[in-house]
C-alpha cells in the first residue's frame, strides 16, 4: 500500500507515544512524499466534524495506532485512499488498507504496539522508535513478556542505554499530549526524523518541566484513595491535565484490582472513563459502541468519552459488566 501513494497526504496518529513513533517512522520511510502529520482533538477517539471536512482534502491518509469509527473511516475514504496500521481491538475494515493482526487473531503479547508493527511491515531491523512505542504502551510490565524482554535487553546491551532511560524518553514524549499541547504533539514525531537520538529526548528541557508540573499532578491524584465497590477501584478527579491513563495504570498497577477512573475536568460537556482489568474487556468496548459512545481498547483496557449528563448510568453499566 505504501509503494503506491500519489499526490498530497495526511499521517492521523495517536497523541502518544507509542503514536508518534509510528508517525516518525512513516514520516521517515515516506520522505519522497508530499505529506504532513496531524492528530485528533486530545483525548478523542474519533474525527469531529470540522476534522473530517479537514482532512477530505488530501489524496492519501495514513491512520497509526488508532481504532477510529468505522464511520470516520468511510467518510474519509470517500475522497482519500486510506491506510491504517493498528494494534487495538475491533472489526476489520474491509473497504481499506487496515493492517491489525490483533483482529485477525494474532497474539496481542506479539504484537505490543503500532510502532512495532509499522516498523517490521516496513522491514527495518528493531530500533529506538519501535521500542519506545512498546514501552510506551506497556513500560516496565513488558519485562514480564518473554519475547520482548529479551529483544530489549539485547537491544539496550547494544546501545548503552538503560531500560530506565526508556521509560523516561516515554514520559517525556507523553508529556505533551498530558499537558494538552496538540501543536507539540504534531511537532515531535519530525523532531525525532531530525534530531532522534536518546539524549537528544532526555535533555530536551520544554519536555523535562512539563514531566515535572506533570508529577506533582499525578502524584496529588495519586494520594487521594480510590473508593471500592464489589473489588473495583473507583477514582474520580477533576483536572485539567489528559492523565486520566497514567492514574488508572498506576493504581491497577499497584494493587492488581480492576480500576475505573473518570476525569470531568479536561471536556467542558463530556467526562473521560478509563479501565484497566485483568479481566477481558473485548465485550466491553464492543458493548460502549454499541450504545452509541466513543470509545475503544485493547485486551486489558478501555477508554470511553461520555457526556457528563450520561455520566452515572454509564458508571453504573460498566461496574456491572465488571463484577
Amino acid at each position: 500500500m505504501l509503494d503506491d501513494l500519489r499526490g498530497n497526504g495526511l499521517i492521523l496518529h495517536h497523541w502518544d507515544t507509542d503514536g508518534i513513533c509510528s508517525a516518525r517512522l512513516l514520516l521517515g520511510y515516506l520522505s519522497d512524499k508530499d505529506l504532513i502529520n496531524r492528530t485528533p482533538v486530545l483525548g478523542n477517539y474519533y474525527l469531529t466534524q470540522r476534522e473530517l471536512e479537514e482532512y477530505g482534502n488530501f489524496d492519501f491518509i495514513i491512520i497509526a495506532d488508532m481504532s477510529l469509527p468505522r464511520e470516520d473511516v468511510l467518510a474519509l475514504a470517500e475522497k482519500a485512499k486510506i491506510g491504517i496500521f493498528d494494534h487495538h481491538l475491533g472489526r476489520e475494515i474491509k473497504e481499506v488498507f487496515h493492517y491489525n493482526p490483533v483482529i485477525k487473531g494474532g497474539d496481542p503479547d506479539c504484537y505490543p504496539s503500532a510502532s512495532w508493527i509499522i516498523n517490521s511491515f516496513l522491514g527495518n531491523d528493531p530500533n529506538l522508535f519501535a521500542f519506545l512505542g512498546v514501552v510506551g504502551d506497556h513500560e516496565k510490565r513488558i519485562q514480564d513478556n518473554p519475547v520482548f524482554s529479551s529483544l530489549l535487553t539485547d537491544f539496550c546491551q547494544e546501545k548503552d542505554i538503560r531500560f530506565d532511560d526508556l521509560v523516561t524518553m516515554v514520559q517525556l514524549l507523553d508529556s505533551n499530549y498530558k499537558m494538552g499541547d496538540k501543536k507539540e504533539v504534531e511537532n515531535t514525531p519530525r523532531f525525532l526524523l531530525n534530531k532522534g537520538s536518546p539524549q537528544d529526548i532526555l535533555n530536551h528541557k520544554e519536555w523535562q518541566k512539563n514531566l515535572t508540573d506533570l508529577t506533582v499532578a499525578i502524584e496529588k491524584q495519586l494520594r487521594e484513595a480510590p473508593e471500592e465497590i464489589n473489588n473495583i477501584l473507583i477514582k474520580r478527579m477533576h483536572t485539567p491535565y489528559n492523565i486520566i491513563s497514567t492514574v488508572t495504570r498506576k493504581i491497577f498497577w499497584d494493587t492488581g484490582k480492576t480500576t475505573m477512573v473518570i476525569n470531568t475536568g479536561f471536556f467542558e460537556e463530556f467526562d473521560q472513563f478509563y479501565v484497566r482489568s485483568n479481566k477481558p474487556l473485548e465485550k466491553l468496548i464492543e458493548k460502549g459502541k454499541q450504545n452509541g459512545f466513543k470509545c475503544g481498547g485493547k485486551r486489558e483496557v478501555f477508554g470511553a468519552i461520555v457526556p457528563r449528563n450520561k455520566t452515572e448510568n454509564f458508571m453504573t453499566h460498566v461496574i456491572k459488566f465488571l463484577i
